[in-house]
């Protein structure tokens, strides 16, 4: 099991700083932590019983309790405290979070939500980094 060097909760960028022993670095959204909990009440207790999760766009994190040597246990700003975050499964988020966005936005869209995470659907976000939602003011150019 790869383990933990550093591990730093920033509340203002609303992401999980992480590094592990391998070398390995990942910045991960609380969303998407939040989203991919590895609780019942998100995973479901079997393949095909996942609940899609809206509206955790603005999620924080109010605190992030150790689990013995192995884990991390978060108690999201919605709440939610039942997920326990395994080295191993914080390395995956990590590892494969670019997919596991991809995956998120398509069960949200197929939900009739465009990708704004449940909040307003018919607007999309451009991913998880930079948090801009895009509308009808915003001057971007599709």
């Amino acid at each position: 099991m790869k383990q933990p060097t550093a591990l730093t909760v920033h509340n203002k960028s609303k992401v999980l700083d992480i590094e592990f022993d391998d070398g390995a670095a990942f910045r991960i959204p609380f969303e998407l932590l939040r989203v991919y909990s590895p609780s019942a009440e998100v995973m479901g207790h079997g393949p095909g019983q996942e609940v899609l999760q809206v509206g955790k766009r603005e999620v924080g994190i109010a605190a992030m309790d150790p689990v013995g040597n192995y884990a991390v246990q978060p108690t999201f700003t919605d709440g939610h405290n039942t997920g326990l975050f395994t080295w191993d499964y914080l390395y995956k988020l990590g590892n494969e979070k670019d997919a596991l966005w991809a995956t998120y936005m398509d069960r949200l869209h197929a939900s009739g939500f465009e990708g704004d995470t449940g909040r307003e659907p018919g607007r999309s976000l451009t991913g998880p980094s930079t948090g801009h939602v895009h509308g009808p003011s915003c001057g971007h150019k599709h």
